[in-house]
């Protein structure tokens, strides 16, 4: 399976301005810059869509780990706070940190937090981050 994506840049780094689209749509053309990355600007930015797809996969991988265990969440919220850090000359994301509230009937506490650290560790995104990868779960009840 192959999903595509595409970004289209036109000036310099700080004055110009970019569009990221998806094949399926859902971003078609969105806007993308400097003021969108480094200051609050409009648009969006690399980073929270890292985190957008950091925080989705996650949720998938541990819907898919409890189902596995014969558990079905009733809901299962993350977020990813994706950390762009000056690295020498450049810039790096360096880390994602998971925050996930979770409502998991008929599990406990420890049996959750384990199935969400093999989630942590599993997901598809969180394999191709070459970033320290953290995480706060929290089971709701």
């Amino acid at each position: 399976m192959i999903k595509n994506a595409w970004a289209v840049w036109k000036g310099s780094v700080k004055d110009g301005g970019g569009t990221i689209s998806t094949e399926t749509g859902v971003l078609n053309e969105a806007p993308y810059g400097f003021k969108a990355r480094f200051e609050n600007g409009k648009g969006t930015n690399p980073e929270e869509l890292i985190g957008a797809a950091h925080a989705g996969c996650f949720s998938m991988a541990l819907s898919k780990m409890l189902g596995d265990a014969g558990i079905t969440p009733e809901k299962i919220e993350t977020r990813a706070a994706i950390t762009l850090d000056k690295v020498g000359d450049g810039f790096a994301i360096t880390a994602s940190h998971l925050t996930v509230v979770a409502r998991v009937p008929g599990i406990d506490e420890a049996t959750f937090l384990e199935i969400a650290g093999r989630a942590k560790s599993g997901c598809p995104v969180s394999k191709l981050l070459n970033a320290r990868i953290t995480m706060d779960a929290k089971l709701e009840s």
